[in-house]
This record gives C-alpha cells, sequence and structure tokens, in this order.
C-alpha cells in the first residue's frame, strides 16, 4: 500500500494547484476507515476526492483487481477512466460499459486492471462469464449510486457486491443528500462526509423564469438563446423526441445545435459531446442524462425548456452552472397557465427577453475525424504536427483534441477546414494515411 503519496506530480498532471477542502477530508478518510458516505455537489471534484485514497489503497505487487468502481452511466465510467490516466498513477485501468465491444473487453481484462470501471449490467456480465477474478477486490467504489438505483440496476449491483468476498473498503458517492442506503451494500453506519450543505455555490446561481405567451415554447427558446450574446448553453427536456425534435428546429433556424439522450448509439452520444466540449457547437440540447457525470465546460446558462417532476432533477441540472465558485444563471420556460411543480421558488424573477437580438455568432471551430488512437500509437503531439506541418495550421488554428483507442477528434478554425483537409489528401501520419474527414453532424 502507497502510504506516503507524493502529490505533486499527480496535482501537475492534473494542472490543479492544491486539493480543495472536500477533497483532503475525503482522501484521509476514504483511507482511514471502512465504510464512507461522501456527498458533494455536482462539479466539486468528488471523482479526484475518491481516486486519491483508491491509489493509496493499491498494492504494487497483487496481479488481480484490487479496486471495482461502478457508475450509473458510461459517459460517467468513461470520465473516471480519462481523470485516472491523467493522473498517471502508472496502475492499469480498464472500463466496461454496454455498446463497448465485449471481446475488446474480455481482451483488455486477460491482463487484469488494477482498477476496473463499469456500469452495473456490464460488470454483471463479466462476472456471469467469469471473464476476471474478483477475488481480489478489496475496494468498492458506488459513484452516483443513486442514480444507478434510479436506473434500475438495484439487481445487478446486489449480484455485484455479493460475489465480492475480499472487500475491506466501500464508498458511497452522491451529489444528493438525504439518500437510503440499501441493505445489499454492506454499508453500516459510514463516516458520512456532507458537503452539499454547503450553500456557497446556491448563493451564486440566479434562476429566472421567462414567461411564453404561446403553448408551444420553442420560439420563445429560439428568442432567449438569441439573448444570450453567443455563450453556449445547455437545454433541458424531458424527453427523448423532444429534445430531437428542438434540436432540428433550433437548427432550421441557423443556431448550432446537437441533441444527447440515452437512446442514442453510443458513438453519436460521444461524438455530440465532444463536439459541445471543443466548440463546434454551441447549444446542447439533453434530456436528464447530462445532469450529472458528464465531461462538459463550466457553463454559464443552463435552461429548462420543460421542467423534471423531482426536485432533485432540477438541481442536478442547475449544478452544471455555478460550480466552483463562479456565478450562472438557470432559465424555466413557463406559460403563464402552467402549473408549477411544488419544488419551484413562488417569487422568481422575471426575464424580458429583448427585443430583435441577431442570431448567435456560429461556432469558430469544426470537428476534424482521424481514424486513428491511441492503440494505433497516435497522440496529441503527433496530430498537432501533421496538422501544423503538412496542413499549414497556426498556432491558435487548433482548438481541443481528443484521442480515443481507434479513432480522434481535433476542433479546427473553420476558416481553415478546407485548405487543411485539400493539404494533407495523400499525406502519411507516423507513416500511415489515416481517413480524416469532417465529422459526421458537423
Amino acid at each position: 500500500m502507497e502510504t506516503n503519496l507524493d502529490l505533486s506530480p499527480i496535482l501537475a498532471n492534473l494542472g490543479i494547484a492544491a486539493l480543495n477542502p472536500m477533497q483532503t477530508e475525503a482522501r484521509e478518510a476514504i483511507v482511514r476507515e471502512k465504510a464512507v458516505l461522501l456527498l458533494a455537489p455536482t462539479g466539486s471534484g468528488k471523482t479526484l476526492a475518491f481516486l486519491l485514497p483508491v491509489l493509496q489503497l493499491l498494492k504494487s505487487d497483487q496481479k488481480n483487481v484490487q479496486c471495482l468502481i461502478l457508475a450509473p452511466t458510461r459517459e460517467l465510467a468513461l470520465q473516471i477512466e480519462h481523470v485516472w490516466k491523467k493522473m498517471g498513477t502508472g496502475y492499469k485501468v480498464n472500463v466496461c460499459y454496454g455498446g463497448h465491444p465485449m471481446a475488446t473487453e474480455i481482451q483488455n481484462l486477460s491482463n487484469p486492471p488494477a482498477v476496473l470501471i463499469g456500469t452495473p449490467g456490464r460488470i454483471a456480465d463479466h462476472l456471469d462469464r467469469n471473464t476476471f477474478d474478483p477475488g481480489g477486490i478489496h475496494a468498492l467504489v458506488l459513484d452516483e449510486f443513486d442514480k444507478s438505483l434510479e436506473l434500475g440496476f438495484q439487481e445487478q449491483m446486489a449480484f455485484i457486491i455479493g460475489g465480492l468476498r475480499s472487500l475491506s473498503k466501500r464508498v458511497l458517492v452522491s451529489a444528493t443528500a438525504g439518500i437510503s442506503i440499501p441493505d445489499f451494500t454492506g454499508v453500516r453506519s459510514p463516516v458520512k462526509l456532507d458537503f452539499i450543505s454547503d450553500d456557497d455555490r446556491a448563493n451564486l446561481l440566479t434562476i429566472k423564469a421567462v414567461f411564453s405567451e404561446e403553448k408551444d415554447k420553442t420560439n420563445t427558446l429560439f428568442r432567449l438563446i438569441c439573448s444570450l450574446d453567443s455563450e453556449a448553453a445547455l437545454i433541458f427536456c424531458n424527453h427523448r423526441d423532444t429534445a430531437e425534435r428542438t434540436s432540428a428546429f433550433l437548427n432550421e433556424l441557423g443556431i448550432y445545435a446537437a441533441f444527447y439522450h440515452g437512446g442514442m448509439e453510443q458513438d453519436d452520444r460521444e461524438r455530440a459531446l465532444i463536439q459541445f466540449r471543443n466548440g463546434s457547437i454551441n447549444y446542447l440540447i439533453t434530456t436528464d442524462l447530462a445532469a450529472r457525470g458528464l465531461d462538459i465546460p463550466e457553463m454559464k446558462y443552463v435552461i429548462h425548456f420543460q421542467l423534471p417532476l423531482h426536485e432533485h432533477e432540477f438541481l442536478h441540472r442547475n449544478g452544471r452552472t455555478a460550480r466552483m465558485q463562479a456565478s450562472g444563471t438557470a432559465y424555466v420556460l413557463l406559460s403563464r397557465d402552467e402549473e408549477r411543480p411544488r419544488y419551484l421558488p413562488e417569487s422568481l424573477e422575471e426575464f424580458s427577453i429583448p427585443a430583435r437580438k441577431p442570431l448567435p455568432e456560429p461556432p469558430r471551430f469544426q470537428t476534424i475525424y482521424i481514424s486513428g488512437g491511441r492503440k494505433n500509437k497516435l497522440n496529441k503531439i503527433d496530430i498537432v504536427g501533421f496538422f501544423s506541418q503538412k496542413g499549414g495550421l497556426e498556432k491558435g488554428d487548433l482548438g481541443l483534441i481528443e484521442v480515443k483507442d481507434f479513432v480522434s477528434f481535433a476542433a479546427v478554425r473553420k476558416s481553415k477546414v478546407p485548405s487543411l483537409l485539400a493539404k494533407i489528401k495523400d499525406e502519411k501520419m507516423k507513416g500511415k494515411r489515416y481517413k480524416i474527414e469532417v465529422a459526421r453532424g458537423e
């Protein structure tokens, strides 16, 4: 076990100067106690708060899986993996989730990782198939465990935890307070770290009502977006088809938007998030799937096109803005005669949309798809060098670059895309010719 962990290189890799108080307290408690319940708001750094003590608990001489982290969605699982890899621990990690090729996962697990991350359904499937030995797992983390319960994973989670015979450490993590802990978790009288009661973030959030004179609020939404001075925004709906229809409507009017929901293919979901992260689209129309656990940029604005049934989902949506001491605004679209949910404050500041606001500025970047990734020995430096030397791009022409296992995506200044593609058309990168084109959906 790593007792004297030097944080300096890890924090440097993450681009962080120091841990926040929640991360410091969680790290100490998780190393010390058998069971910990960590409650902290969305965006407060919970992932690092439990990954650092997990690192301290790993034993370098143990060859089996040592820590299992369960997450309710593939996006959250991938985000946890991303943070672990960025930490530069030297310990192998694998992530397993529905929609990922089972054969690839089985191959990865043939050389067991120290840390295994996955969704409950897929991990239960692996245990059924005996693709890895759970006998060495001594630490269990249930991240956003309340969301896993909401999504109906009780049976799979009970099956998984019931098969872990060597557990000495259990950690439950959530952004929602007041949730009962199911018996199957095996967590009895945990040490509770509650950082949700701290209302500093709430004071930075402004909630404003925007009234639609029409029953169909899409025109009001369009005018509201035009009034946001070209700032990006997350727009929440309750239903998948509403998200798709609303996105299509906005695009027809000249707004660069994409939709995102759980019914989409994994590749399409990931591409929508990449385009939103890198500034190729400015408006993501989504269900509550994007309310938490996603790696997306700090939002200045959240818009509730439809209000959720439950207060905790309303709070999670709002948690996408006013994070980490930054201010933010949540707009609630309402009809004058609409029945309001009980959780909505009675006296809301009304926002009157200014008349005749121009369309938001179009995105400066466009996403370029590259048919190679980490497994092809490509990295960000390779892509930057190739696009600069062969494609003639200058500093500032390239935005966010994301390298996946077998594909990569790069944000390129829109005006430079045609000349870039023409110049690199017949060129090889690291001795191999890759398919490079504008990403689907652009």
